[in-house]
């Protein structure tokens, strides 16, 4: 039997590829990714494999830092490898 996570999990990541490039795209990805709390309080922009993340404030930086790997690894899931190599914190 398949976990409804699972199922769940590989639908979602389907749609959002399918998406045409587009801030918006990016910024759902960067929710499912971080989570509502840290989305609100940064913006992402994608340009030439590199996202950039800006924070509202240093604290949210420091989060950032501390999670960078994984929220790497998870937008390359959403969005695929070939979409995002790097990750960007603009202070």
């Amino acid at each position: 039997m398949i976990p409804v996570q699972s199922i769940l999990s590989t639908t979602l990541v389907e749609i959002v590829r399918r998406q045409p490039a587009s801030k918006e795209r990016d910024a759902f990805a960067w929710q499912l990714a971080v989570g509502p709390a840290l989305a609100r309080a940064t913006t992402v922009e994608l340009s030439g494999g590199v996202l950039s993340v800006r924070a509202v404030d240093r604290r949210w930086v420091v989060e950032i830092e501390r999670a960078r790997v994984a929220v790497l690894q998870k937008m390359q899931h959403l969005l695929g490898p070939e979409e995002i190599t790097r990750l960007k914190i603009v202070g």
